[in-house]
């Protein structure tokens, strides 16, 4: 597992598939804060309240001048149907070998019901318009995340 990212470090480049199978690139967000959100798996109760709080969201972000980009190691058809099920309109993006996930941080040794595994930890690392970070949070709840990330960006909510 990689290092977790801190604030001021540079945030690792990637360019991934998006739920219409088009390349985004964290390079293409230059200019922009950036929300880069990791979940373990779409459709699934707490992926799907998260995500669902982003896009109840998102225009205030987007206004307050954020832009949301949600990335998990789900293929390309499910984050497909997740987007469409859950009117989702900012871009989910496939990192299915977890490679963007593991630069971030986001990937490691979790433990559920006694058992330890390798997984996606859910996580937010804000990137700011030079690429930098400016926020990184680690085993973020689903719930109510988008309203402490709101608190912490220091946005009215």
């Amino acid at each position: 597992m990689a290092d977790r990212l801190t604030t001021g470090t540079e945030a690792p480049g990637f360019t991934l598939k998006d739920s219409h199978g088009k390349d985004v690139s964290l390079a293409s967000m230059r200019g922009r804060n950036t929300v880069v959100y990791f979940y373990p798996a779409a459709s699934t109760p707490g992926c799907t309240k998260q995500a669902c709080d982003f896009r109840d969201n998102l225009a205030s972000l987007q206004a307050a001048g954020y832009e949301v980009l949600g990335i998990s190691p789900d293929p390309v058809e499910k984050l497909a149907k997740f987007a469409a099920a859950e009117g989702l309109s900012f871009p989910l993006l496939s990192d299915e070998d977890h490679a963007v996930a593991e630069a971030y941080g986001a990937w490691g040794e979790k433990k559920n019901y006694g058992k330890t595994y390798q997984g996606l930890i859910r996580s937010t690392i804000v990137v700011d318009p030079d690429g930098n970070v400016s926020i990184a949070q680690y085993n973020v709840r689903a719930t109510g995340h988008v309203a402490k990330l709101r608190r912490d960006l220091k946005l009215d909510s």
